[in-house]
């Protein structure tokens, strides 16, 4: 028997979205890693004598463990040891300043705007900038123990304890997490297959969104090893070659499943064999079983399929032959000197580097003010909430003040029943496995997980026990507030979403790829240049998933932004439906359907340009319904029927 809420009580949509725990699977390796490496260090500083010195490299550990993301290992030298640097930069700099007043003020303040800028460059660069600044809190609020160098020393060398334990299966596991998600996006083409052609079309959306994310994944991994072996590596390059021969089958899908017929199970049966060969490594014969033809779609999807096996099973493959469909991994576009140019000139990262100065900077105003116990707390919780990719500020200070409360809990039970010493290692060894085991339910949770760590580290180095707690609680929502104040409230963009721009900058890109894909006059090359036609459309989906990240992200803001977002959703879907039926179109022209005159091509072009400028210059979607007409039986006929259907939705009165 199901109960509801009174209607007084019902709780707003933004907020259940908040609270709501992510789904994903438990990393167990991380938590063994995250155990080990932040339980050693107290236990050799207690085991020497020089527990401070213990607690500081265990805190070291928590970030390194917190960077601990990445699932190829070169990339996880990247995401530790990069931002290791940094952290031991910035506790230098707040050591230097500790006990200086005004002069720690302007440290900081200065150090957040450096951090805040850096931060926008990309995925190591956010932890970069967050672990200077996060360290420079640190320094600059706490005492910390012996020499000038041996706090940062100390730090780098618990947060390279980890990347040390994450690198110890390199020698057997070598491009294991590579051929994985390769072979996991075959599995996921699989899925959506399955899915083509029946109804309702959610299950193919669903579907399609998880190859498309698989995607992402898979070049991101191979590309980013790629980059440091400048394509030599045969392994890499067969890798690259079998994530290629997946494209044609993909784009396949949204052909088999307009054309409204299920696919035979055999087929579905014969990628999933593909996937086994890609994760063992099998090169001997494939027995694929496949029916034979009986139109333009199937003939397509059997072409893709038995292409596709010959690269899955050749023995070697030639360098010279692979083209990469999507580019350099977004982690990788940027070098070192283009960053660097970007940054300063970028008006975005000047913004929110400014946003991050102005609420550091009040914050340390405040505490040299205004005696507030351990106000170091006050920083690190803006520090924290105001990460630009880290999800919404609103979200973000509304879950740290909620899983703060539930941290205290816990630490509260630790700090007041387990004495200090040899205890605290057992502690460690409990409590450290949260912290991967939670950061991927979300935020909140994450919060909760760490709270207890820091509070239990922090009382060995000040031994003030459950003293610690109502300070520890009063600094983290004094930091929420000036988050949300000065970080939030006070800029104009925090207020409006960003998926309408991104959209029409989609819907504009879709125009493009749809002139490219039937050799419009004024595209040239693109006709004698499949590889660009489907980077081209890699790129939209990539887009696509990020504007539904944004979506999410906007969805979890109170009103009116999150009301707002919610209007887009159709949009987007239409949107990705339009490319589907692009791709679609082409895939039945490559196997005997007669080609779409010029003409009537410009013409969906025309429309959809006219839609991105709409979309530009929209605040609300209402329907109204557009007809675009075309001549009866062409092969853009569906093309036109989406484009029909997505200019009805973002057409004002």
């Amino acid at each position: 028997m199901s109960r509801e809420f009174p209607i007084g009580l019902t709780p707003p949509d933004w907020l259940v979205r908040n609270l709501q725990p992510q789904q994903a699977p438990l990393n167990r390796p991380a938590i063994a890693r995250a155990a080990v490496a932040m339980s050693l260090p107290l236990a050799l500083g207690l085991a020497t004598g020089h527990t401070a010195y213990g607690a500081l490299a265990s805190m070291g550990a928590l970030s390194g463990v917190i960077g601990d993301t990445a699932d190829a290992y070169r990339m996880r030298i990247l995401n530790i040891a990069i931002p290791q640097l940094f952290g031991a930069i910035g506790v230098t700099l707040g050591a230097a300043v500790y006990g200086h007043g005004w002069l720690a003020v302007t440290a900081l303040t200065l150090i957040a705007l450096a951090s805040g800028m850096i931060s926008t460059i990309g995925a190591v660069a956010s932890v970069s900038g967050l672990l200077l600044l996060l360290n420079s809190v640190i320094g600059a609020g706490l005492p910390l123990p012996g020499a000038w160098w041996l706090a940062p020393v100390l730090m780098s060398g618990g947060g390279l304890l980890v990347l040390l334990l994450a690198l110890l299966a390199w020698p057997l596991r070598s491009g294991v997490p590579e051929r994985t998600a390769v072979a996991n996006t075959y599995r996921t083409v699989a899925d959506l297959l399955a899915t083509c052609g029946d109804d309702p079309t959610a299950a193919y959306d669903a579907a399609r969104q998880a190859v498309t994310q698989s995607l992402n994944q898979s070049y991101d991994l191979v590309l980013a090893r790629r980059a440091r072996h400048h394509g030599r590596n045969p392994e890499l390059t067969r890798l690259l070659a079998q994530l290629n021969a997946i494209t044609p089958v993909v784009e396949a899908a949204p052909a088999v499943h307009q054309s409204g017929r299920s696919l035979p199970p055999g087929i579905r049966d014969a990628v999933r064999n593909l996937a086994h060969a890609v994760e063992t490594g099998y090169t001997g014969p494939i027995g694929l079983d496949l029916p034979a033809p009986t139109g333009e779609t199937t003939r397509a999807v059997d072409h893709a399929l038995r292409h596709a096996a010959e690269v899955v099973t050749a023995p070697d493959v030639d360098p010279r032959g692979i083209d990469d469909r999507l580019g350099r991994p977004a982690a990788l576009r940027i070098r070192a000197a283009r960053a660097a140019r970007n940054v300063l000139l970028s008006s975005g990262s000047w913004r929110y580097g400014l946003r991050l100065a102005l609420c550091i900077g009040l914050a340390q105003v405040l505490v040299s003010t205004v005696p507030v116990p351990r106000s170091y707390w006050i920083a690190l919780t803006i520090t924290f909430v105001l990460k630009p990719d880290f999800g919404s500020v609103f979200s973000r200070a509304l879950l740290r003040a909620l899983g703060t409360v539930a941290g205290l809990v816990i630490a509260a039970a630790v700090l007041s029943a387990v004495p200090r010493g040899w205890w605290d290692v057992l502690v460690l060894l409990v409590l450290a496995p949260l912290i991967p085991a939670l950061t991927p339910r979300g935020y909140g949770y994450q919060t909760m997980a760490i709270t207890p760590v820091i509070l239990l580290l922090s009382d060995i180095l000040n031994h003030q026990g459950t003293a610690l707690l109502l300070p520890r609680l009063v600094d983290s929502l004094i930091g929420c507030g000036i988050a949300l104040i000065a970080g939030y409230l006070l800029w104009p963009e925090s207020w409006h979403t960003r998926v309408g721009d991104r959209l029409a900058e989609a819907v504009a890109d879709t125009a493009g790829y749809v002139e490219s894909a039937f050799g419009v006059p004024g595209t040239p090359g693109v006709e004698a240049d499949p590889a660009a036609r489907a980077r081209m459309r890699r790129r939209l989906y990539r887009d696509l998933s990020v504007i539904r990240t944004e979506f999410q992200r906007a969805l979890t803001e109170p009103p009116p932004t999150g009301r707002l977002a919610a209007g887009w959703l159709p949009l987007v879907v239409a949107v990705e439906r339009i490319v589907d039926a692009t791709t679609a179109a082409r895939v039945r022209v490559k196997h005997g359907a007669p080609s779409p005159s010029p003409a009537e091509v410009t013409q969906v072009a025309l429309q959809l340009r006219e839609l991105s400028q709409g979309v530009r210059e929209s605040e609300v979607l209402v329907e109204v319904r557009t007809d675009l007409t075309g001549p009866a039986g062409s092969v853009l006929e569906p093309l036109r029927q989406e484009v029909a259907a997505a200019r009805a939705i973002a057409s004002p009165h």
